[in-house]
C-alpha cells in the first residue's frame, strides 16, 4: 500500500534511497514511507556520483522526494546543488554533515528561494553548533546522524549514552521554532528491536526517524503516531474540559488540553482511526 506523502513537519519515516537506478526508487514511492530521500551521499560510492546526481535529477522531472546532498567539504557538494536548481520534482535537500550555520546558508544561496533544508548533525562541531543551525534561514528540521556522530566522539549506542545528543536537538529546535527532530536509523531487520528504538524517539521527543529499509517505515510510522491509549486519553480529556477550555479548573489543565487536542490533531494527519 503506497503511504500518503504528508506535511514534511510532520513526517514520521524518512527513507534514504540510493539514487542509483529508477526501480529502486520507484519501489520506494511504492512504499509506506511518510518521505523519500533521494541519496547521493554516504548511500553511493564515490566513483558513483556523477551517476547518482543524473539518476536524481531525472527521477525528479516526474516525480517529488528530497535529496541528501554531499557534505560542503567535498567536491561534489557544489555539483550536487547546480544539478538540482533545475529538478521541478525537488521537495527539498538534506545538507550531509551540517556543523555551521554558515553551511546552511552557503547551500541556501545556491538552491532556488526558499528550499526546505534539513541539517543532518553528524559531529561534535554539528552538535555544539545545533542552536544556529536550527536558528539558520531555510531549515525546516534536524537530523540526527547517529552512526557517524558515534564514530566522531567514541559515545557508546545505549539510549543513555546518546540521550544528551536527542534532548540537544529537540531543545535546540523548539527554541528556534521549528519542528521536531528526526532521529537516526536503527539498523536491523527486527521488529521488536526496531520498535523499542523508535519508542526512545518518541520519549526523547524526537518525531521522526530515518530508515534505510521499506518494510521498517510502518513500525515507525505506527510507534510515532497517537496510540489507542493516547487517543483514548486525549478524547476524555477534552470531554471534560471543554474544547474551548471553558471547564478548566486549574493550572494543570491547559497543558493537559493542548496535549490532547495536539494528539487528536496527529491522528487526523496521519489518518489515525479514533478508538470506540
Amino acid at each position: 500500500m503506497t503511504g500518503r506523502r504528508i506535511d514534511p513537519t510532520l513526517a514520521r519515516s524518512w527513507l534514504l534511497v540510493p539514487a542509483l537506478t529508477h526501480d529502486a526508487l520507484a519501489a520506494a514511492e511504492a512504499s509506506s514511507v511518510d518521505a523519500i530521500i533521494l541519496d547521493l551521499e554516504d548511500g553511493v560510492p564515490a566513483g558513483e556520483k556523477a551517476q547518482a546526481r543524473a539518476v536524481a535529477v531525472e527521477w525528479l522531472q516526474e516525480h517529488q522526494g528530497w535529496v541528501r546532498i554531499n557534505d560542503v567539504s567535498t567536491m561534489h557538494w557544489l555539483e550536487d546543488v547546480r544539478a538540482l536548481r533545475e529538478a521541478p520534482g525537488l521537495l527539498g535537500v538534506m545538507l550531509a554533515k551540517s556543523e555551521t550555520a554558515h553551511q546552511i546558508a552557503d547551500t541556501a544561496a545556491q538552491l532556488p528561494r526558499g528550499t526546505a533544508l534539513i541539517a543532518l548533525v553528524e559531529s561534535a562541531l554539528g552538535m555544539q553548533a545545533a542552536d544556529s543551525i536550527a536558528a539558520a534561514a531555510g531549515v525546516l528540521r534536524i537530523a540526527f546522524g547517529v552512526g557517524d556522530f558515534r564514530r566522531d566522539t567514541g559515545i557508546g549506542d545505549s539510549p543513555l549514552a546518546l540521550a544528551y545528543a536527542r534532548s540537544h536537538l529537540v531543545i535546540a529546535s523548539r527554541a528556534a521554532g521549528i519542528a521536531a527532530p528526526i532521529d537516526g536509523p536503527t539498523l536491523t531487520t527486527d521488529d521488536d528491536v526496531l520498535r523499542a528504538a523508535t519508542a526512545v524517539t518518541a520519549d526523547m521527543g524526537m518525531a521522526g526517524k530515518l530508515c534505510l529499509q521499506t518494510d521498517q517505515a510502518a513500525v515507525i510510522n505506527a510507534q510515532l503516531s497517537p496510540g489507542v491509549t493516547d487517543l483514548r486519553w486525549a478524547r476524555a480529556t477534552v470531554d471534560r474540559l471543554g474544547e474551548d477550555g471553558s471547564r478548566v479548573t486549574d493550572g494543570s489543565d491547559l497543558p493537559q488540553l493542548a496535549r490532547a487536542k495536539l494528539l487528536l490533531k496527529h491522528a487526523k494527519d496521519f489518518g489515525v482511526e479514533l478508538p470506540d
